[in-house]
C-alpha cells in the first residue's frame, strides 16, 4: 500500500524551491549568459553585432573567450538562486493563504497579488547577487584586447562594487528589477498554479510529472512574453558605469530614441530557451524534491 501523500511545510517548501533553482541554473546558465551577452549588445560600439542569435552568441564566446566564459557569474547565480527563489516560490502557497484568510477558494487576484509580493520581498534580500551575477555575464574576456577584467571573484565583485559605487551600487536596479520580478513571478507562478490546477481538476492527467512539464512549459512562454523588456532596461542598467545612465527610467528612454522598440526585445529568443527551460526543470525538480524531503521528514520523524 503507497504511503499517504504528506503536505510540505513552510520549511520544506522554501528548501526545495532553492535547491530546484540551483538546479535550474546549472542546466540553462550558458543560455542566460547569451541572454545576457544580447540585451547589452548596441551598447556601444565595442560590441556591436558581436554577437548573432542565442546558439551564435554561445559558438563566439566559446571560440574568443574560453568555455568557462558560459558559465561566468555561476556563483553570484547560485547566491541569488538560493536566497531568491527560496523567498519568492518557498513562500507563495503561505502568501495566497495570508490574502485569502484560510479561504479554500483562491481568486486570480489572490494569486498575483501573492506573486507580486513574494517576489519583491525576494529582491529587497537577493539584489546584490544579481548586480554581481550580471556583470560577471557582461564582463568579456578576450585577451587581444588588453580590456582589464572589471572583477577577479565573486567576493571582489562584492567588494569592489561597495568600495566605488557604495552599498547603493549592491542594490543598483532595485526598482526595475522589483517590477521586473513581480511580473516574471506572477507569470510564472500564477500561470504555473492556474494551468496545473486546470489539468488536475479536469482530470486529463495526474499530479505527476507530464502535468509538470506542460504547466512549466505554458509559465515559461507566458513570462518570457510579458517580462522581456523590463528584463532588458535591468540588465543594461545593471550593467552600466556610475553616470551612464540617471536612472531605470532614463535606461528606458535612451533605448527606446537610440536604438528603438526592438531593443526591448534584444535576446528574445534566448529569454524563452532560458526561461522555458528553466521552468521546467525548476519546477519539476520543485516538485519532487518537496515530495521527497517532506516524505524523508515524517518517515525519521514516525514513531518506532
Amino acid at each position: 500500500m503507497a504511503a499517504p501523500e504528506v503536505a510540505p511545510t513552510v520549511a520544506v517548501k522554501f528548501f526545495s524551491a532553492g535547491t530546484a533553482a540551483c538546479v535550474a541554473d546549472l542546466v540553462t546558465f550558458p543560455l542566460d549568459t547569451a541572454k545576457v551577452r544580447l540585451q547589452i549588445q548596441g551598447e556601444s560600439s565595442d560590441v556591436r553585432k558581436r554577437y548573432r542569435g542565442v546558439f551564435g552568441t554561445i559558438f563566439t564566446m566559446w571560440k574568443t573567450e574560453g568555455p568557462r566564459s558560459l558559465y561566468s557569474g555561476l556563483v553570484a547565480g547560485l547566491h541569488r538562486q538560493m536566497t531568491f527563489a527560496s523567498v519568492r516560490i518557498g513562500l507563495y502557497d503561505s502568501m495566497k493563504q495570508f490574502y485569502s484568510r484560510g479561504s479554500g477558494d483562491v481568486g486570480i487576484g489572490t494569486r498575483i497579488l501573492a506573486g507580486s509580493t513574494t517576489g519583491a520581498m525576494a529582491v529587497a534580500f537577493a539584489q546584490p547577487t544579481d548586480v554581481v551575477k550580471v556583470r560577471f555575464q557582461a564582463q568579456m574576456r578576450l585577451p587581444e584586447s588588453g580590456a582589464v577584467k572589471r572583477y577577479d571573484s565573486t567576493i571582489s565583485a562584492y567588494r569592489t562594487i561597495a568600495r566605488n559605487e557604495g552599498i547603493r551600487g549592491l542594490w543598483k536596479g532595485c526598482v526595475p528589477n522589483i517590477t521586473r520580478n513581480a511580473i516574471v513571478n506572477c507569470s510564472e507562478l500564477v500561470t504555473y498554479d492556474i494551468i496545473k490546477g486546470l489539468i488536475l481538476k479536469h482530470k486529463i492527467m495526474t499530479d505527476n510529472l507530464p502535468c509538470h512539464f506542460t504547466a512549466a512549459f505554458a509559465a515559461g512562454f507566458c513570462t518570457t512574453i510579458v517580462a522581456s523588456p523590463v528584463d532588458v532596461v535591468k540588465t543594461r542598467y545593471m550593467n552600466s558605469v556610475p553616470g551612464q545612465y540617471s536612472g531605470a527610467i532614463n535606461c528606458t528612454f535612451t533605448m527606446l530614441v537610440k536604438e528603438g522598440p526592438t531593443a526591448f526585445y534584444k535576446g528574445f529568443v534566448p529569454s524563452f530557451l532560458r526561461l522555458g527551460s528553466w521552468n521546467i526543470v525548476m519546477f519539476v525538480s520543485y516538485e519532487q524534491i518537496k515530495r521527497g524531503v517532506s516524505r524523508a521528514k515524517d518517515y525519521w520523524n514516525s514513531p518506532g
